[in-house]
Formats: structure tokens, C-alpha cells, sequence
């Protein structure tokens, strides 16, 4: 429960930082005449978002499983996930199209400004990624928001160096330039998230060998036959699986002995936390082991 507040304070502060660093960058873009500045504000804002959203589903994931949420609440951090990376993806999208129109509607900056405020924006936002990094390495939901806070910081560097350019230089153009390297960059983070919570969401089997879990389990000496192997991923770090196997007409009792050596072996050579198991004597001893790709071919 320490923990859990220590993480909710840990959200106001970022939430508060990103709410102020989202208006002062506003200001200096309107002021300086930046884009660069104003798509950082944008983002900012979509950071501000992005805390919130991450901080509710979080605390929604903690929740005890139910009767009729068996599997408990974890995939509301997998939901967050893909909305906040959605939205990097959707603003990128914007910035670029705005960063290529003031390609060609070129207008003046004030480097001086620009400069300061991405400056200021930067130690924000870098103390920002700072409190956020430890918890990102093992949470999906949290590492979305993570490389918001991460890419803003990015972004920042990105902005600074174009304003020097545009203050010593006065190459104009280097504002919107930044602009598409940012929303690009946004954009290439995001997609690796948005790829495995859709994997999670639709249940898609992690990248574990059947044939391997097959010639594993079969080491017991008991096991006849294995089939119909099944695995997916309640969120990024717990993976379950259900399994048929081949044993002999035996006792309840022995048939539990073996159930617990194949849990023990699953768990610790493929971290699978749970596994529903099914015994059976002769049906599908020929079954394969789970849905081929010449399977797939076939149906094509």
C-alpha cells in the first residue's frame, strides 16, 4: 500500500510538471514564433494525458481477481498501453503535416526564445523521464508513458540545437525540419508498443517452440503423448497455457504427481505461471501439437 502511494505521488508530480511545461513551451512558441516549440507543448499535453490514463489503468490492474474476472484486472494496463501509443502516432501524424506546411509557408523565429525555453523544458522533462524509468522496465502500460516523457526530452534537444542553428545562422527552416525528425522519431518508439499490445490483446501465443515444450514435457517418464498446446499472455509478464497429454489408465492420484512435475517444468524453463492441464489415455495421442503454419497455408 506504501508503495502504491509513493507511485500516485510519484503521478501528480509528473502530471503538475507536464501541465507547467506544456503551458510555459506554449507561451515560447507563440511568442518566438516556433512550431518546434508548439508541437513539444502539444506532446506535453498528450504526456499530461498519457499520466493519467496510465496512472488510473494501473491502479485498476492492482485490483484482486474477481468470480467474473478470473484473470483479474491487469489488462487495463494493456488497454492504457495502446491508447497512449496511439496517440504518439496520431501526433505525429499532425506535427508533420503542420512541420511541411510551414516548409512552405516559411515564417520568422526567434532563436533566443526558442532556445530558453526548450532549455527549461528539457531538465523538466529529463527529471520527469528520471522518475518514471525504473518502474517502466517491467510494465507495458508504464513504459508507454515512459517514452512520452523520454521522446518530449528528445524533443527538447532536438528544439535546442535548432534554435542555436537559427540564431547564429538564421536558417529559418531548421524549425520545422526538427519538427519532422521529432514526429518521426515519436512515431518509430511507439509502433513496437502498439505491436505487442495488440499481440496481448488478441491473445497471440508469445514466442515460445511447441515443438521444444513438447520434447520438454515428454521427458517424464509417464507422458505418452503430447497436444493441443496453447499459451498466450495475460499482460507483458504473465504468460499461461493449457495442454493435453498422453498418460497411462492410472490413479487420480498418481495422474497429479505427473501434473505437478509438468507445472514445475513449465514454470521454470518457460516462466509460465499458469497452466491448465488435460489428461487422457489414448484420445488425440496423434493430435498435433497446436495450430501449424502449413495449417494456415492449407486454409489459404
Amino acid at each position: 500500500m506504501e508503495q502504491a502511494r509513493f507511485s500516485g505521488r510519484r503521478f501528480l508530480l509528473i502530471t503538475v510538471l507536464n501541465v507547467t511545461i506544456t503551458i510555459f513551451e506554449l507561451l515560447g512558441g507563440i511568442v518566438s514564433g516556433s512550431l518546434a516549440l508548439i508541437s513539444d507543448a502539444l506532446h506535453n499535453l498528450s504526456d499530461s494525458f498519457s499520466v493519467i490514463l496510465s496512472y488510473i489503468a494501473h491502479r485498476i490492474g492492482m485490483r484482486s481477481p474477481t468470480p467474473k474476472n478470473t484473470y483479474g484486472y491487469q489488462r487495463a494496463e494493456i488497454i492504457a498501453a495502446l491508447l497512449n501509443s496511439l496517440i504518439l502516432v496520431f501526433l505525429s501524424v499532425y506535427l508533420l503535416i503542420e512541420a511541411i506546411k510551414r516548409i512552405m509557408q516559411p515564417e520568422q523565429v526567434s532563436g533566443g526564445v526558442m532556445f530558453w525555453t526548450a532549455l527549461i523544458s528539457f531538465v523538466a522533462n529529463l527529471f520527469a523521464t528520471i522518475l518514471l524509468s525504473r518502474d517502466s522496465k517491467h510494465n507495458l502500460n508504464l513504459r508507454a508513458t515512459y517514452l512520452h516523457l523520454l521522446s518530449d526530452a528528445l524533443a527538447s534537444v532536438g528544439v535546442i540545437i535548432g534554435s542555436l542553428l537559427i540564431f547564429f545562422f538564421k536558417i529559418s527552416w531548421v524549425d520545422p525540419v526538427v519538427t519532422i525528425l521529432v514526429s518521426l522519431y515519436i512515431a518509430y518508439e511507439a509502433w513496437p508498443i502498439i505491436r505487442q499490445t495488440l499481440m496481448i490483446l488478441m491473445e497471440g501465443s508469445p514466442a515460445i517452440d511447441p515443438t521444444e515444450v513438447k520434447n520438454t514435457i515428454m521427458t517424464i517418464p509417464s507422458v505418452r503423448g503430447v497436444h493441443h498446446f496453447h499459451t498466450w499472455l495475460i499482460n507483458e509478464n504473465e504468460l499461461v497455457a493449457s495442454v493435453h497429454v498422453n498418460l497411462a489408465n492410472q490413479s487420480l492420484r498418481e495422474t497429479e504427481l505427473i501434473y505437478s512435475q509438468i507445472e514445475e517444468l513449465l514454470q521454470k524453463k518457460y516462466k509460465i505461471m499458469h497452466v491448465t492441464i488435460q489428461a487422457e489415455c489414448t484420445r488425440g495421442l496423434k493430435d498435433k501439437m497446436c495450430f501449424s503454419k502449413d495449417d494456415e497455408k492449407q486454409q489459404h
